[in-house]
């Protein structure tokens, strides 16, 4: 006879974890916002800064909303990569539509940077979960193996 493992079921995100990796998202892209401000000698403003900021972020939300990434907000495949995608994409599209530059070179260096961002932290995230995980399942195995459970 041939035994099937059974497939574990993902338990959607908590709202914590939905809340955290939203935030983690939006402050990253405004980190690559005054990182790139400030290397371009622009300084910061808070009027300058949220003209950089705001297509970004609104191609971080359609990300978030195309994948639905609040089921599984850490996940880096899905949603991860198309986030970074939507966010570089519709952020460069709004950039252009409200007269702002877009050179080559900008989106080269936008996707790079939030790339790193936006999937390195997840790579991160799922990582450690994973390792939280091997390590409570352990515990639990050996709890039961010595009567403790």
């Amino acid at each position: 006879m041939t035994q099937t493992t059974p497939t574990p079921v993902r338990r959607p995100a908590s709202t914590r974890t939905i809340v955290i990796a939203a935030v983690v998202d939006v402050v990253l892209v405004l980190v690559f916002v005054l990182i790139g401000r400030s290397s371009h000698s622009e300084g910061f403003s808070l009027g300058g800064t949220l003209v950089t900021f705001w297509p970004f972020v609104v191609g971080l939300v359609v990300g978030w909303v195309a994948t639905r990434a609040w089921r599984y907000p850490l996940r880096l495949v899905l949603p991860g990569i198309p986030i970074w995608l939507f966010t570089v994409a519709v952020g460069m599209f709004l950039r252009v539509l409200s007269g702002q530059g877009v050179e080559v070179s900008f989106v080269i260096v936008a996707l790079i940077v939030l790339g790193v961002f936006l999937l390195g932290w997840r790579l991160i995230a799922g990582f450690v979960a994973r390792r939280v995980a091997a390590r409570n399942d352990t515990a639990s195995r050996t709890a039961a193996r010595n009567g403790w459970q």
